[in-house]
């Protein structure tokens, strides 16, 4: 059974890509969404479009790594419309057009995609727990269930995104909160864009954004889409590590993306 439709929500990454179109998709009239981006402009128009569909919008162009100001605005953020549904969605892919991954590239990824998840629900737990509910989605990827050599950080990012949800929600449950993983493949978003090679089952980011909406009322635990790309993944998993390495060698380099929403 579909639980009731959360009316406040809290979104990081929501200037672009998939964070902004789940804010076009909860946004509507009785709804409070409260979005964070580090591009004001397109976060501005992310805000615009939930306004006119009918939704509070509170909007604070906050860096997800840095866990004091995270604090802060959660804690602020509860204060005005208690959080019902907080999902930590801000991240960024890397390049190895240039060469592998080196220090910096990796350690910046891992900031915004692993520090910028545990400072998004580390402060909203607390809150949560105390109502006895609440509901937290973490946005990982299908790239999170193997490493591949042309986007190591990422992948290895992901899945520690993953592992850390799907071993918290029995935990989290106990407390009255829920915890999904949400494992996309191809979603059209500007990260998705500045890749140069073949991209199957891309998903449209409103569809995407749909999809997860009611996964999320049915309380799923992992929302992982679409279904053929987690078949791939299982089958190269199963794959001897020889075979698999020749393979994945073949993958064209991957463009850098643009800085992350």
């Amino acid at each position: 059974m579909a639980s009731p439709q959360p009316k406040a929500i809290l979104i990081t990454g929501a200037s672009s890509g998939l964070g902004a179109a789940l804010a076009a998709h909860f946004a509507a009239p009785g709804k409070t969404l409260f979005l964070s981006g580090r591009h004001s402009e397109r976060l501005a128009k992310v805000v615009a479009n939930c306004r006119k569909s009918g939704a509070t919008v509170h909007a604070d162009y906050i860096d997800v790594t840095d866990q004091g100001a995270m604090q802060r605005w959660i804690t602020r953020c509860d204060r005005q419309a208690p959080l019902e549904l907080v999902i930590a969605n801000a991240g960024v892919s890397g390049g190895t057009t240039d060469g592998p991954e080196g220090n910096q590239q990796t350690r910046h990824i891992f900031a915004i995609n692993i520090d910028g998840v545990l400072n998004t629900i580390f402060p909203a737990i607390p809150l949560m727990a105390k109502r006895h509910k609440g509901q937290i989605a973490l946005v990982s990827s299908v790239a999170g269930f193997m490493g591949l050599p042309n986007a190591p950080a990422y992948c290895a990012s992901k899945a520690a995104v993953k592992t850390l949800g799907e071993g918290m929600r029995p935990n989290l449950a106990a407390q009255g909160i829920k915890l999904s993983v949400i494992c996309p493949g191809y979603v059209k978003t500007a990260m998705t864009d500045a890749n140069n090679f073949p991209m199957p089952f891309l998903m449209p980011a409103e569809r995407a954004a749909a999809l997860i909406a009611r996964r999320l009322a049915a309380n799923h635990g992992r929302i992982v889409f679409p279904w053929p790309m987690l078949v791939l993944a299982r089958i190269m998993q199963a794959l001897p590590a020889e075979w698999l390495g020749r393979m994945m060698m073949r993958l064209p380099a991957k463009a850098a993306a643009p800085p992350s929403p």
